[in-house]
């Protein structure tokens, strides 16, 4: 099979049957929307071992394996995992995620890429998931994998998942992101576009040059667990940076465009704009006047920020001048970061909204953003100011919602799965572990209100900036929580 071809990077590393497989995964392209090659060959891998599996319109991926180990009449457990990986890529790295594998490194105790995200999230946890699926030893009840596609982009997958085709009434999610937590609790979110018309005119005569504006050098991650860290969003500097050209000078924009995807902090963004000759130089020190003061900014949080300004070919059409303006004002005014803090979970934030892509369309501009909340109610607030804005604009933007509305998983604090992860993870690891709510959004709210009576939980492994091409996994904490899982599938009675 196409991307498949045997790898040896992780070949000397513990667990082999974990990493094993997540070195496999690692050779298959499998970005959010493109997830049939990964299905394909999870089916294959299913039907080897002589088990029942299927997948369906969106690839989503259902294995069924008996139980074992004196667990044959055990009620089943559900198993939960995602197919799909965020793709983002170094500024100057060539990748076609589309056909290329992800280029393994090992350092120290961790697994990362060379200059492209990692897919650990969730490779990974599938990882755990085809192990118990391949293993003859251990003891575990009857199983159901569900292995979901297109997570990354609005959890589409799950959102037409057929949970009547479940049996089971208790499930493991292994989409969490440390090893020294039992997640019990997690929020919703919803994706929204603003669509921003350009009015498409022509070059006026007086504006004979173009330049292209680029935000560079940030961080980018995750918009859920990094969305505190208050790092510097791309489209956001862009959109203040074109405010200022503005002020100043009269300009027409051309195409924008930023971000990677709606859930990840977007990196990098650029706009080209088409100036007056007598305009390029001071346009040229604005910007690097406005790159100073970002830098100091943002000097902790994000210190590599780059504001630049370079000659761009003059296209054949541009944004209206009130268009230009518009645009730049909506994107600068969108609500971004952290919006309320949790008051039941202290610590944790309640609601965000991630600004996270700006795309060129045949009548102007798209922007897309995903709200992300433990409470209901208030994302929907946050979309109805978002609505708001839109209305205030005027000259036809609106908002449109984007895939689904995920529901928030609420937490159980008498769930006896939980109790029995909590016991064997003191008796495993001999340290007890955090019970932990969070502020990011899984698909386990899906599950959570649509198996009636389901008991949820959710094991995780050490990653870091995942959704960037900094993110990596500890294969330590692999090693770690490996036996973990193998001993709360046994306890299961």
């Amino acid at each position: 099979m196409k991307g498949t071809a045997t790898m040896t990077v992780l070949s000397s590393l513990e667990p082999a049957e974990i990493l094993g497989h997540f070195e496999t995964l690692a050779g298959i392209p499998r970005g959010s929307g493109n997830e049939q090659q990964v299905a394909d060959w999870v089916v294959a891998f299913a039907r080897e071992r002589g088990l029942e599996a299927e997948q369906d319109a969106k690839h989503c991926v259902l294995v069924r394996k008996p139980g074992q180990g004196g667990l044959e009449d055990a009620p089943p457990l559900i198993l939960h995992g995602h197919l799909d990986m965020v793709c983002e890529r170094s500024e100057g790295v060539v990748k076609d995620f589309a056909t290329e594998p992800i280029d393994l490194v090992v350092d120290g105790d961790y697994i990362s890429a060379a200059g492209t995200s990692l897919g650990a999230d969730n490779g990974i946890g599938v990882s755990y998931i085809l192990a118990l699926l391949d293993d003859r030893e251990i003891a575990h009840p009857p199983l159901e994998a569900v292995l979901t596609a297109m997570e990354e982009k609005g959890k589409a997958g799950a959102g037409q998942f057929d949970f009547s085709r479940l049996t089971g009434t208790r499930m493991i999610d292994f989409n969490w992101i440390t090893d020294h937590e039992i997640l019990a609790g997690c929020s919703g979110d919803i994706t929204f576009a603003v669509e921003v018309p350009a009015e498409w005119e022509d070059v006026p005569g007086s504006h004979g040059a173009a330049v292209l504006v680029k935000v560079r050098g940030l961080k980018g991650g995750h918009c859920e667990f990094d969305i505190h860290l208050e790092r510097a969003n791309a489209l956001l500097l862009l959109a203040r940076t074109l405010n200022a050209v503005q002020e100043r000078y009269d300009v027409r924009l051309a195409r924008a465009h930023g971000g990677a995807q709606n859930n990840a902090i977007p990196a990098d963004a650029e706009a080209v704009l088409v100036v007056r000759d007598e305009d390029v130089e001071g346009i040229g020190a604005l910007v690097a006047e406005l790159a100073g003061e970002v830098r100091a900014e943002y000097s902790e949080a994000d210190p590599a920020v780059r504001l630049e300004v370079e000659p761009a070919e003059t296209p054949q059409r541009v944004f209206s001048a009130a268009a230009t303006q518009r645009f730049s004002r909506v994107t600068s005014l969108v609500p971004n970061g952290v919006l309320s803090w949790n008051l039941v979970a202290r610590g944790v934030v309640e609601s965000s909204n991630n600004l996270g892509t700006v795309r060129a369309t045949d009548e102007g501009v798209e922007l897309t953003a995903t709200i992300t909340s433990a409470v209901t109610s208030r994302k929907h607030e946050v979309l109805d100011r978002v609505r708001s804005l839109a209305a205030l604009a005027g000259g036809g933007v609106r908002v449109e919602t984007q895939g689904l509305d995920a529901p928030e998983f609420p937490y159980r604090p008498d769930s006896p799965l939980l109790a029995t992860a909590v016991g064997a993870y003191r008796d495993v690891v001999g340290e007890e572990p955090e019970v932990h709510v969070s502020q990011c959004s899984l698909e386990l709210g899906f599950f959570s209100r649509r198996v009636p009576g389901l008991d949820v939980i959710s094991i995780g492994t050490e990653l870091h900036d995942l959704h960037s091409p900094a993110e990596r996994v500890s294969h330590v904490s692999v090693a770690k929580v490996w036996p973990l899982v193998r001993e709360v599938v046994s306890r299961l009675r």
